[in-house]
């Protein structure tokens, strides 16, 4: 559900990319059939399997970083939600109107087909002040491992093409290793760099609480920057509902019709209008249809989502 324009940018960078980690996927697989000679020089005994880690992470150079803020520019940001029609916006999805949510807002970035695409995304309270949540597919397409984007950028409280807070070059972005082999627990975790003048993401916005394991149930607020029409992109919309279990056991849903460009915005349990604070408790992955529908389901988020989490917040 992420929005994207067909402006193409195909980079050498993308190709290197999927070429490094085809080889380094290759390498752990010679390694993993090699023999190990036994003691005396008997017969050789197989090489003890190492278990592949439970998160896949892709990180940006420096200077990836540095042109990723250079790539989006306000006319680029103003393009590819004019070139983004997603139809009319569900009548039961509203412009949010109340406290500012600065800790929420819109990821910038060039999908692995060299389109120019965005998300919503969320800074959380962290250990290292710099994280944010989002989709699994908002950073890389399911059970594609090399088919990850590029030039992301993190830009809280955008509205209408105002950046209040600045923007925010994502130095990493984790996803749990189902979802880049198996299209399963569509989450992401983004570290992302300090401000201009070296402030830290969570310094400027705050940010929301996050809870694992939590039983699915409760109100939930649900924000998003859909590419419906009369917004599309560029302003934060949102509804209200009750979580419940969804058919699949590592999913909730709820009654939400929001579209593409919603992806990875949160699902807040306990929220406070006032303060516009809650408890991140999943993010928006799919609609019923290709697009959207009258249901939004999101993850459940368990002891792989904590894993992703954690290692961000080390990061």
């Amino acid at each position: 559900m992420a929005a994207h324009s067909l402006r193409r940018r195909i980079t050498a960078r993308t190709a290197l990319t999927t070429f490094m980690a085809a080889g380094a996927a290759l390498a752990v697989i010679t390694s993993a059939s090699a023999a190990v000679a036994a003691p005396g020089g008997g017969a050789a005994a197989p090489a003890a399997k190492v278990a592949a880690p439970a998160v896949s992470k892709v990180a940006y150079t420096a200077k990836e970083r540095r042109e990723a803020l250079a790539y989006w520019t306000p006319a680029r940001i103003k393009a590819v939600g004019e070139s983004t029609d997603l139809g009319p916006t569900d009548p039961k999805v509203t412009p949010w109107k109340g406290t500012e949510m600065k800790s929420v807002g819109r990821l910038f970035f060039v999908n692995g087909n060299g389109e120019d695409s965005w998300c919503t995304a969320t800074a959380v309270n962290s250990a290292n002040r710099s994280v944010v949540m989002a989709a699994g597919h908002c950073v890389r397409r399911g059970s594609a491992p090399d088919f990850t984007h590029i030039e992301m950028v993190f830009v809280p409280g955008y509205h209408k093409g105002q950046q209040p807070y600045g923007a925010f070059a994502v130095r990493a972005s984790l996803t749990p290793r189902t979802w880049a082999e198996e299209s399963t627990n569509d989450l992401a975790a983004l570290v992302v760099d300090a401000d201009t003048t070296g402030r830290k993401l969570t310094d400027v916005v705050g940010g929301q609480a996050i809870a694992f394991n939590r039983p699915v149930g409760g109100a939930i607020h649900a924000f998003g920057y859909p590419a419906s029409r009369p917004s599309r992109g560029e302003e934060l919309l949102h509804c209200t509902g009750k979580a419940k279990q969804a058919p699949q056991a590592d999913e909730q849903v709820i009654p939400c019709g929001m579209a593409g460009g919603s992806s990875g915005g949160p699902w807040l349990a306990d929220f406070n209008a006032t303060t516009g604070k809650g408890v991140l408790v999943s993010v928006n992955s799919h609609g019923e249809g290709l697009e959207t529908g009258k249901k939004m389901y999101g993850p459940v988020l368990g002891a792989t989502a904590k894993t992703v989490y954690d290692q961000a917040q080390r990061g």
